[in-house]
């Protein structure tokens, strides 16, 4: 099942980047350029980063030269993450592209790279709240209560993997199929940006 892969990938990065858990550690991909486990690590990769990011520019001590200069690399890294969602619906599009699509068939709610994004934050989640269930130097009420919650998102996490693998087999059969529309963001363009816009010239 695909979500297996996924899932499989997503943990592989998320324990290479904790071997040094740092945000400015470079970048290597393990798998071939253009593959869809090229695709799913680099995926994970950034929305680790990300994750990290967020811890970091919540400190209340921070610096508020280093805050901005930090917003703008979450800014450039949830660009990265939408450009690489879109590419990794642009490998099913091509991969089912022969399908013959059947006349009662529906389009879902999200494509398949947008429910694999949530399956990506979801390995987050699940790595982060086992570390707080293992922390010795937390209460007990602490870890069960982390307990629970852990509980809750290896449910979600077996519900949004059936999900996936659901949707692409019923795309496979021509059951439904897909239709991808380009994240149009505004905020970085600095004609639909009014901020922006009034800066030109």
């Amino acid at each position: 099942m695909f979500s297996k892969t996924a899932l499989s990938i997503f943990e592989e990065s998320i324990g290479k980047y904790h071997v040094l858990d740092d945000v400015d550690q470079p970048f290597t991909n393990p798998y071939p350029s253009g593959s869809i486990e090229f695709l799913l690590f680099r995926k994970n990769w950034i929305d680790t980063v990300q994750w990290h990011y967020e811890d970091i520019i919540r400190d209340p001590k921070i610096d508020p030269v280093s805050a901005l200069k930090l917003k703008r690399k979450i800014d450039a890294s949830n660009q990265d993450r939408t450009d690489l969602v879109e590419y990794i619906d642009s490998y099913f599009l091509n991969k089912y592209q022969s399908v013959e699509i059947q006349e009662d068939a529906g389009i879902n709610t999200e494509s398949p790279a947008w429910a694999i994004d949530r399956l990506s934050i979801l390995a987050l989640k699940i790595y982060h709240m086992k570390e707080e269930v293992n922390r010795e130097d937390a209460s007990g009420t602490h870890r069960q209560q982390c307990q629970d919650k852990l509980n809750v998102l290896v449910e979600q996490r077996n519900d949004l993997s059936s999900a996936i693998d659901e949707l692409l087999t019923d795309i496979e059969a021509g059951k439904k199929y897909m239709k991808v529309y380009k994240q149009m963001k505004m905020y970085n363009d600095d004609e639909l940006n009014p901020v922006l816009r009034g800066q030109k010239g």
